[in-house]
């Protein structure tokens, strides 16, 4: 199973957001520029995490993208499917047509994987994987122009630390 760029993109977007968010909205271009990603397609996945309610926008001069929630009410797998992104082992979502229209040999086994996928990151929230140190580390480097980087402490505050 591959996840594709809608997916990946999507979280790292939204990853991003959340630990550049301390000082207001976030601009697309900001975190095109920090992600290497194409500003047309993050304003795609823009309009569709809008719609789920999982960013909000700000127009004008400082506008840009907040999180709609805390980043600890953000799982994983609720930006994955807010981006159309499907986790589907099996190749036939789950239509059991994998097979010349009928169920393969095993089914079964791919789409209990794709159940374990699809649990695993709805058990991970953005606030979680901001208090991982590598991703901070990730940050600090990709924030080398600025002086501070913004985190998201356990219980829920903004805290920054040196980007150096």
């Amino acid at each position: 199973m591959k996840l594709t760029t809608k997916g990946r993109y999507g979280v790292t977007a939204m990853l991003d957001l959340a630990l550049n968010a301390g000082d207001g909205p976030v601009t697309l271009a900001a975190i095109a520029r920090r992600q290497g990603i194409s500003l047309s397609y993050l304003e795609q996945l823009f309009t569709r995490l809008r719609k789920r309610e999982l960013v909000v926008s700000a127009r004008g001069p400082g506008g840009g993208y907040s999180l709609y929630k805390p980043a600890h009410e953000i799982a994983v797998g609720d930006v994955i499917t807010a981006v159309d992104e499907k986790v589907d082992a099996a190749g036939c979502n789950d239509r059991r047509n994998c097979d010349s229209d009928a169920r393969c040999l095993t089914h079964d086994l791919w789409h209990e994987l794709s159940n374990n996928i699809r649990d695993f990151l709805n058990d991970i929230s953005l606030g979680e994987l901001l208090e991982e140190r590598n991703v901070l580390d990730v940050a600090c480097r990709q924030n080398s122009g600025r002086q501070r980087v913004g985190k998201t402490a356990e219980n829920g505050t903004r805290q920054t630390a040196d980007a150096g």
